[in-house]
């Protein structure tokens, strides 16, 4: 008598697989009891798991997917780069000006496009910044062969910007890299450089951040705005706390950062203490960043 081998593992023991289950479900005689949604098995029952009293499930799914899929990929350890989804590279910044000075010319008093100008001329000055997102991302993963570095695989929240740039850098060099996506109120997706099977879909901004730094042994922040604060300040609140250990978390671009935020001030107010300043330093090369991870102790 032949073996259902799906059916019988030596890892999972003499009980049928859920995807042996879910097909012979479909099976099933039809009737008015095999039709209703009560007789469908919970697992598969889409209306029932989107249920707002299933939120505690949906919670534990969105962090076990992610984890189990980076295991069976061999993912030991991450180096987290942060930026502004709003910094494209420097062609695409070229003609964000051209275009608001063209519009400009036709209507000079407009305070609107005076202001689109400036802005325009700014995120072209940063646009170097995704140029050293993806130097060093390429530094990074060609590096990941070496046994001594650990393997670091680059991981972004997987948009467009500096997260882009980071992702480009490392399909640069054929390497892999990891995308964490959210879902958001308007059009997103992933952009075209993260490895496709280590590309994920968030719909909590607390999970999503817990596999950021889950298997982190650094973190880069480049400019950028709220989500960058989020999750900049984020990882500092852990490591001063204690909740996490300590990592390399290195603030790209000191000119930016240090307008950005004063936290010199911070201290003269007593609201962080002067060895706080230690949890973080300044870069400004991707060479500078990647020696600074390499000799952290």
């Amino acid at each position: 008598m032949a073996v259902d081998e799906e059916s019988v593992s030596l890892s999972r023991g003499p009980f049928p697989s859920a995807q042996k289950d879910a097909r012979d479900a479909e099976l099933v005689v039809d009737s008015a009891q095999t039709r209703s949604p009560s007789y469908r098995l919970a697992y598969t029952d889409d209306d029932f798991l989107l249920r707002d009293e299933l939120r505690p499930v949906r919670l534990q799914l969105e962090l076990l997917k992610p984890e189990l899929v980076q295991q069976d990929e061999g993912i030991e350890s991450t180096l987290v780069i942060f930026g502004s989804a709003r910094i494209p590279d420097s062609q695409a910044a070229r003609k964000r000006l051209a275009k608001a000075e063209q519009q400009l010319q036709s209507e000079l008093t407009d305070t609107g496009l005076k202001r689109e100008v400036k802005i325009a001329r700014r995120v072209l000055e940063k646009s170097r910044y995704y140029d050293e997102a993806r130097k060093l991302a390429a530094l990074i993963t060609q590096a990941n062969s070496n046994v001594e570095t650990g393997k670091m695989v680059v991981i972004t929240g997987g948009g467009p910007g500096i997260m882009e740039a980071a992702n480009r850098g490392a399909a640069d060099v054929d390497g892999k890299s990891i995308g964490l996506n959210i879902v958001l109120p308007f059009e997103q997706k992933p952009n075209p450089y993260i490895t496709p099977e280590l590309c994920f879909q968030f719909h909590y901004f607390a999970i999503r951040k817990m596999h950021f730094l889950k298997r982190a042994r650094g973190l880069v922040a480049f400019p950028g705005g709220f989500g960058t604060l989020d999750e900049l300040f984020e990882t500092l609140t852990l490591i001063q706390t204690g909740k996490i250990t300590p990592v390399p978390v290195l603030l790209f671009g000191k000119q930016y950062w240090q307008k950005i935020i004063n936290f010199e001030a911070m201290v003269e107010e007593g609201v962080i203490d002067s060895h706080d300043l230690e949890l973080f330093r300044y870069v400004d090369t991707a060479e500078q960043a990647w020696e600074a991870i390499k000799q952290f102790k």
